[in-house]
């Protein structure tokens, strides 16, 4: 009886030690999921905050934009935030500001107060990302950390597609300022779970003086790149001053920043982190994941929604399935990864990336929605054997006293990667609709035969219906004008869709960069 009750007292403080580690794991990816909705939701309100208040079109784009520089300039600085505040106080400092930023942004009356209350959610956001993932991989011992890390990437990937879903049914049945609102009981939730189920914060070190130099470089510099990114399309690139300046600034601002922290003995982002060879390798790779799996999901919407006359809540029923098929395949790719080396697995998901790519390159005219669906779902597991295993592979063997600081570095890549995705991929989609305009144009010369014979049986019709003949002809040229049109816009998204393929097949051998994990530790290293 006495080895009995040892052995059952024994079990229960680790069975409370599993509980509590799940309980954090539901905890801060809560955090993470509102943070990861939030850049996709806004996506299908911008007609309706436009018409709302009054904006144009290239005034509204700044309702994302300004979320998303704000979210790049604090991932890299979330490391320092947590450790000079403690990790738990400065997640749920994160929670509680993006959940009043989200009542301002629903309660917002013109645009700079809601582009405004959008930068107030996105430095509140930035920082739920990358410290729920640090977050994770110091609460889980080496053994769990994939199954851990598979739980945090369900998020990660199904959010991208759960925005739009949810977005285009509140925006198309209840009203815009609905999609932020809906924040605010998940944010309270989330905030009485962190605050039970995170650990108390250790006793916090001497804290160094803050470098306002340093901070003011990197603001700069990332703010002015991620603007480049998001606004450069819209603006012609290098056509304009704007754009030109932006771009000089962040060069100058970022050489500065990293010649500072390299020297400093306090630095606010620790740039020594990238001494290990699996972060940098693993963070170029993260570019080119967080380019197909966010230029490409950009790219499939705007399809949908040209091509298809798809409406915001159709796109996103649409999206679900995948969404779905991503949450089924995290934990069979976290169980695979106990049995097989990440990096053969990352290999396996570039593949079937490559595969759903390849099927959507095939799109046409007639393409309906039942012709997705299979590249969708393939294109979901793919993304899956490449995202888990490349965090694993990525920041696995980083030692614990830097997993802060390179999981803060590795979500920035991420976030990079789907900005110069999008970014890529729409300058591509106008450059080739162009281009594939003009050589249609070429082969519909007035003195071509069979263009005279569609054009004359068009007018035909029309003069059938009652048209007169003048008024027939111009509505034939202009159908023509429109099956040109759609048939190049067609083709320019087939050659995106091969461009990301292509991308990720050449940056394959990077792989063999990362090096192995390292196996699983006792426990109590953690």
């Amino acid at each position: 009886m006495s080895a009995g009750s040892t052995t059952v007292a024994a079990a229960a403080p680790e069975a409370r030690a599993a509980v509590n580690k799940w309980a954090v794991a539901v905890a801060v990816a809560i955090g993470a999921l509102l943070e990861v909705i939030d850049v996709s939701i806004v996506n299908v309100a911008l007609n309706e905050i436009q018409s709302s208040l009054g904006a144009t079109l290239s005034q509204v784009s700044w309702v994302v934009s300004s979320y998303t520089v704000a979210n790049v300039i604090i991932l890299p600085l979330s490391a320092w935030l947590g450790r000079r505040f403690g990790k738990k106080n400065y997640f749920i400092a994160s929670l509680v500001g993006f959940t009043l930023a989200s009542v301002l942004c629903g309660l917002a009356t013109n645009l700079p107060m809601l582009i405004l209350a959008r930068v107030l959610q996105g430095l509140a956001g930035g920082g739920l990302l990358a410290k729920a993932q640090a977050i994770l991989f110091e609460t889980f011992p080496k053994s769990e950390q994939a199954m851990a890390q598979a739980f945090f990437g369900i998020i990660v990937i199904a959010g991208p597609a759960i925005g739009p879903t949810l977005g285009g049914y509140l925006v198309t049945n209840v009203d815009w300022r609905w999609i932020f609102f809906i924040n605010i009981p998940v944010g309270i939730a989330a905030v009485l779970l962190c605050l039970t189920a995170l650990p108390k914060d250790e006793a916090a070190p001497a804290r160094s003086p803050v470098d306002w130099i340093a901070l003011g470089l990197l603001a700069a510099g990332l703010g002015s790149l991620q603007t480049v990114l998001e606004e450069g399309n819209a603006d012609g690139w290098f056509q304009s001053p704007f754009i030109v300046a932006l771009a000089a600034v962040a060069v100058v601002s970022l050489v500065a920043f990293v010649a500072r922290e390299l020297r400093s003995p306090h630095p606010i982002v620790d740039l020594k982190v990238l001494r290990h060879r699996s972060l940098w390798a693993g963070s170029i790779l993260s570019v080119v994941v967080g380019i197909s799996l966010y230029g490409a999901l950009f790219a499939i919407p705007i399809f949908a929604s040209a091509i298809m006359r798809q409406s915001s809540q159709q796109i996103g029923m649409m999206l679900l399935p995948g969404a779905f098929a991503s949450a089924l395949a995290m934990p069979l790719v976290g169980k695979l990864l106990g049995k097989f080396d990440a990096r053969a697995l990352l290999v396996g998901g570039a593949l079937l990336l490559v595969l759903a790519i390849h099927q959507l390159a095939g799109l046409t005219p007639a393409t309906g929605e039942h012709d997705l669906f299979w590249p969708l779902i393939i294109r979901s597991f793919g993304t899956v054997f490449m995202f888990l295993p490349l965090s694993m592979a990525t920041l696995g063997p980083i030692p614990r006293s830097d997993i802060a600081a390179a999981t803060g570095f590795y979500s920035l890549t991420r976030q990079l990667g789907g900005s110069v995705g999008v970014a890529l991929l729409t300058t591509l989609l106008d450059q080739r609709h162009v281009f594939h305009r003009a050589v249609l144009v070429e082969h519909l010369s007035a003195s071509d035969p069979g263009t005279l014979d569609r054009v004359a049986a068009l007018t035909a019709s029309f003069v059938s219906k009652g048209a007169a003949w003048a008024d027939a002809h111009a509505r034939a040229l202009a159908l023509l004008d429109g099956a040109v049109n759609q048939q190049a816009a067609v083709l320019s998204f087939g050659d995106t869709f091969w461009a990301t393929g292509a991308l990720i097949l050449i940056s394959l051998p990077l792989v063999f960069l990362l090096g192995k994990p390292r196996g699983a530790r006792p426990a109590m290293d953690h």
